[in-house]
């Protein structure tokens, strides 16, 4: 999957070259965020959780761009199979389409996103210590929001999103299937060149 994300970096890049910076093609956005499980995994009550995204995108039509990046989310717990004072992190890879459509001539935008992640989840103890890893898999998330276009070339995307991801982890060399699904609320802030 590695590769794949690598090849899909490349791309872009090629793409960009071949393009004149005023096209404003390619954007990239950095959107931190607080995330709400919406169930527990296993025995463990997740605390809200902080996170954030990285991500590049590249419009190839009017109000369509497809996107890639990496994103972390962390969610502490007081016990759980792992022990006290541990946490649940999130990691990996996002991929997806997104869709931008203007709110008349405003500078306000509809903002919706269909995607999927090749994350996994570690599970640390309250050392910090990686105590279980899941291994990387494939998950969705969907999200709803708008743009608000600061200037050209700038732009803040309030946002909800809801994340799914389904792993097996070997607890006491038993594979035990654990799900983190939470909604997140974030703002993006996006730079287009």
């Amino acid at each position: 999957m590695k590769n794949l994300f690598l090849t899909i970096a490349a791309v872009m890049l090629i793409n960009f070259f071949n393009y004149s910076y005023a096209d404003d093609n390619f954007s990239i956005e950095l959107r931190p965020g607080v995330s709400y499980a919406t169930e527990k995994i296993s025995d463990a009550e997740l605390k809200l959780g902080f996170g954030a995204e990285l991500s590049f995108s590249y419009k190839f039509m009017d109000h369509l761009s497809a996107y890639a990046g990496w994103s972390y989310n962390n969610f502490a717990v007081e016990k759980s199979f792992a022990g006290k004072d541990g946490s649940f992190e999130e990691t990996g890879y996002t991929f997806g389409f997104q869709f931008i459509y203007p709110i008349g001539d405003s500078k306000l935008n509809y903002l919706l996103r269909l995607g999927g992640t090749y994350n996994h989840l570690e599970i640390e103890n309250n050392e910090g210590d990686i105590t279980y890893d899941s291994g990387h898999g494939f998950g969705y998330q969907a999200e709803v929001g708008c743009v608000y276009n600061v200037s050209d070339g700038m732009s803040i995307l309030p946002s909800i999103r809801y994340r799914s991801l389904s792993r097996d982890i070997k607890i006491n060399n038993i594979n035990t299937s654990v799900s983190l699904n939470y909604l997140s609320f974030g703002v993006g802030f996006s730079w287009s060149f």
